[in-house]
């Protein structure tokens, strides 16, 4: 009946369980840009030949260290975009801009070997160093690319000799906070009882040094099959070169002639051995990688891909030039 009917709906209706009253869906916060979108952001915003000269920079640092974390710092309401911030176990470089000069400050640049005098400004400092560009000027990119190298080293040895201070009994150590694989950590080699730190992209961290010992401890510690190339490289030069002249700088083998400058150099990175010819333009063929630097080619080594032939062309032709003095 009816009534019977209403009462009962009413008492399932009373004996259902509560239903969860509807309420607007919660606003998500907007997604948070990256840190590499907003220094992208600040280099247009800048524009003009110091939003170029940026760019080239940015380009240069990731070059030199594909490990590099990139971000922006420092936002006020003056220049709310904030600073660009490179950085590997510490901050390497900032890259300020003002009316006049585009500024590369270097974090730890009094402790970096600057043979080329790119530093020409905080010169009085006890730590810090930068480069001020002028509109016009331009950059040399291998000498920068050398800084950026030795400052990401310099950071590295640091956090070394403060991961390995003495620590109070039931200190937690330092690495032990950081995750395995993360990139504050960096693997090691052992090469005759020694170990050597390898820095972004692989490369072995090697003291400077003159002669053939420096070089062969270098690549000792090459990972994987880049020993191998490496190994070859060397024993081609020693044989088509008289008067070889070998060095470490940067943690980067050097090959010279005796009075005569470096003609050659090379470095290992994440997928390749990237050999440079400080001459290259000179070359014939001209070895196949550009470079911002006037007279500098690349040729980029990857596994299976070393050309002794051609490669020995080369480098008898460069090691006949006037060679970079450095």
């Amino acid at each position: 009946m009816p009534g019977k009917s209403s009462k009962k709906s009413a008492k399932d209706t009373k004996n259902a369980p509560a239903r969860r009253p509807v309420t607007k869906a919660a606003k998500r916060p907007s997604r948070v840009v990256d840190a590499s979108r907003l220094v992208e952001r600040r280099i247009l915003a800048v524009g003009g030949w110091r939003g170029e000269m940026l760019a080239e920079v940015r380009r240069l640092i990731h070059e030199a260290d594909p490990d590099i974390v990139e971000d922006c710092k420092w936002q006020k309401p003056t220049n709310p975009a904030g600073v660009p911030v490179w950085s590997h176990g510490g901050i390497v470089c900032t890259g300020e801009t003002y009316k006049q000069v585009v500024k590369l400050t270097f974090a730890r640049g009094a402790a970096l070997e600057d043979p080329r005098r790119l530093f020409n400004a905080s010169l009085e400092g006890n730590t810090r160093r930068a480069i001020d560009i002028r509109e016009g000027e331009s950059l040399d990119a291998e000498a920068f690319q050398a800084l950026i190298r030795a400052a990401v080293a310099e950071n590295l040895r640091s956090s070394e000799s403060k991961s390995q201070a003495p620590r109070k009994p039931g200190a937690q150590s330092p690495r032990a906070k950081v995750k395995a694989g993360s990139k504050e950590t960096k693997p090691t080699k052992a090469r005759n009882g020694e170990k050597v730190v390898l820095l972004s992209g692989g490369n072995p961290q090697i003291a400077k040094g003159e002669g053939d010992a420096p070089v062969q401890k270098y690549i000792a510690a090459m990972p994987g099959w880049k020993r191998d190339v490496g190994r070859r490289l060397d024993a081609l030069i020693v044989r088509s070169v008289p008067n070889l002249r070998k060095a470490v700088k940067w943690n980067t083998p050097f090959y010279g002639v005796e009075d005569q400058g470096w003609f050659l150099a090379f470095h290992v990175f994440t997928r390749y051995v990237k050999v440079t010819f400080f001459r290259g333009t000179s070359l014939r063929p001209i070895p196949p990688g550009e470079s911002k630097q006037k007279e500098v080619r690349y040729l980029d080594l990857h596994e299976d891909e070393l050309d002794e032939t051609q490669l020995t062309m080369w480098v008898k032709q460069a090691a006949a030039l006037p060679g970079e003095r450095l």
